[in-house]
Protein backbone atom coordinates (compact mmCIF):
# COMPACT_ATOMS: atom_id res chain seq x y z
CA UNK A 1 0.00 0.00 0.00
CA UNK A 2 2.87 2.22 0.65
CA UNK A 3 4.63 1.53 -2.42
CA UNK A 4 1.15 1.94 -4.17
CA UNK A 5 0.36 5.30 -2.57
CA UNK A 6 4.01 6.79 -3.25
CA UNK A 7 3.22 6.20 -6.72
CA UNK A 8 0.13 8.06 -7.15
CA UNK A 9 0.55 10.63 -5.11
CA UNK A 10 4.63 11.74 -4.86
CA UNK A 11 5.49 15.10 -6.53
CA UNK A 12 2.18 15.56 -7.42
CA UNK A 13 -0.14 18.84 -6.51
CA UNK A 14 -3.23 16.95 -4.01
CA UNK A 15 -6.03 18.17 -3.21
CA UNK A 16 -7.48 17.29 0.59
CA UNK A 17 -10.71 17.15 1.69
CA UNK A 18 -12.05 17.05 5.43
CA UNK A 19 -15.05 15.41 6.88
CA UNK A 20 -15.81 15.93 10.24
CA UNK A 21 -13.39 14.98 12.15
CA UNK A 22 -9.48 17.39 11.99
CA UNK A 23 -7.74 14.28 13.45
CA UNK A 24 -8.15 11.34 15.03
CA UNK A 25 -7.80 10.07 18.17
CA UNK A 26 -3.80 9.74 18.15
CA UNK A 27 -3.42 13.53 16.40
CA UNK A 28 -2.80 11.85 12.78
CA UNK A 29 -4.82 14.50 10.61
CA UNK A 30 -7.84 12.72 8.71
CA UNK A 31 -8.72 13.73 5.24
CA UNK A 32 -9.96 12.16 1.73
CA UNK A 33 -7.03 12.74 -0.88
CA UNK A 34 -7.28 13.46 -4.68
CA UNK A 35 -4.66 13.73 -7.31
CA UNK A 36 -4.60 14.27 -10.98
CA UNK A 37 -9.17 13.09 -10.56
CA UNK A 38 -8.15 10.36 -9.00
CA UNK A 39 -9.73 9.60 -5.29
CA UNK A 40 -6.88 8.10 -4.08
CA UNK A 41 -8.37 6.62 -0.77
CA UNK A 42 -10.96 4.81 -3.09
CA UNK A 43 -8.27 3.74 -5.29
CA UNK A 44 -6.07 1.45 -2.58
CA UNK A 45 -9.35 0.29 -1.14
CA UNK A 46 -10.06 -1.07 -5.35
CA UNK A 47 -6.86 -2.25 -5.42
CA UNK A 48 -6.96 -4.66 -2.23
CA UNK A 49 -4.18 -2.61 -0.62
CA UNK A 50 -6.39 -0.78 2.07
CA UNK A 51 -9.49 -1.75 4.23
CA UNK A 52 -12.85 0.24 3.70
CA UNK A 53 -12.78 0.60 7.19
CA UNK A 54 -14.72 3.24 9.04
CA UNK A 55 -14.64 6.14 11.57
CA UNK A 56 -17.28 7.52 12.68
CA UNK A 57 -18.69 10.28 12.50
CA UNK A 58 -16.14 10.37 9.40
CA UNK A 59 -18.23 8.69 6.87
CA UNK A 60 -18.96 10.61 3.73
CA UNK A 61 -17.70 8.66 1.11
CA UNK A 62 -18.14 5.09 3.33
CA UNK A 63 -20.58 3.53 0.71
CA UNK A 64 -18.45 3.81 -1.87
CA UNK A 65 -15.78 2.93 -0.14
CA UNK A 66 -17.62 -0.29 0.94
CA UNK A 67 -18.27 -0.82 -2.58
CA UNK A 68 -14.46 -0.46 -3.88
CA UNK A 69 -13.93 -3.00 -1.14
CA UNK A 70 -16.56 -5.30 -2.38
CA UNK A 71 -14.69 -5.10 -6.02
CA UNK A 72 -11.75 -6.10 -4.65
CA UNK A 73 -12.86 -9.05 -2.79
CA UNK A 74 -14.74 -10.32 -5.88
CA UNK A 75 -11.86 -9.31 -8.11
CA UNK A 76 -9.20 -11.53 -5.71
CA UNK A 77 -7.16 -8.37 -5.31
CA UNK A 78 -4.67 -7.18 -2.93
CA UNK A 79 -5.43 -8.56 0.30
CA UNK A 80 -8.17 -10.90 -1.04
CA UNK A 81 -6.28 -12.78 -3.11
CA UNK A 82 -6.85 -16.53 -2.77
Amino acid sequence: ALEANRKLVEGRRVRLEQDVSDTDKYGRRLRYVYVDGIFVNAELVRQGLAYAQAYPPDTKYQDHLEAMEAEARQEARGLWTK
